[in-house]
């Protein structure tokens, strides 16, 4: 009678495993791959989604502060040609008659002057308004954007834990918060249109 040791290649090891091992779709482990998988290519989306909004966010923010910056040169340039025009009135009421159709002139130049520039600062104020508000309109959803994004971590997390403790509660709290990042996700997108 002969005692032989048998001792199997490690592709034969790993096909006898896989033999004794549930079928496709009936392993826990399995499963936790799958979902952290697709939860991750939903957060690279999410992510995608969220630095483009905030591209946004801030060209929209920069737009409003240019012309702010614009607008109070224009203030400026109105208060400083106003200061003129109260010095041609000064002027035509002080100076001798025979000058006063020079200040008339001038007050009536610096007059029009301030209607024209009075308008761009307008103008400029009502663009650096708009580009506030939607720089503020872009920011709501992005806010959305980063709750779901930190949802679908927790959803990862989860299911990396899952997959260490086998516990199936874990993963179905992983579900629970994945579907919460993508409800979340979704809604911000709406938002944008």
């Amino acid at each position: 009678m002969s005692h032989e040791l048998h001792t199997h290649a490690p592709h034969e090891e790993a096909v006898h495993e896989a033999a004794h091992t549930p079928g496709p779709g009936h392993s826990l482990a399995q499963w936790v791959a799958i979902f952290t998988a697709l939860i991750a290519a939903f957060g690279a989306m999410v992510s995608y989604e969220g630095t483009n909004m905030m591209t946004e966010v801030l060209l929209y923010k920069n737009e409003a502060v240019l012309s702010t910056a614009k607008a109070t040169d224009q203030w400026n340039y109105y208060q400083a040609v106003s200061t003129k025009a109260n010095l041609m009135a000064l002027g035509l009421t002080l100076a001798p008659s025979t000058r006063s159709q020079d200040f008339k002139d001038k007050l009536a130049k610096y007059e029009a002057q301030k209607i024209a520039i009075r308008k761009e600062a307008e103008r400029l104020d009502h663009e650096a308004a708009m580009a506030n508000a939607k720089s503020a309109k872009l920011n709501r959803p992005h806010h959305n954007l980063e709750i779901a994004m930190i949802f679908l971590q927790i959803a990862i997390s989860l299911a990396s834990i899952t997959a260490l403790t086998r516990r199936k509660w874990l993963f179905a709290a992983g579900i629970v918060s994945s579907g919460i990042g993508i409800w979340l996700w979704a809604a911000a997108l709406l938002a944008m249109h």
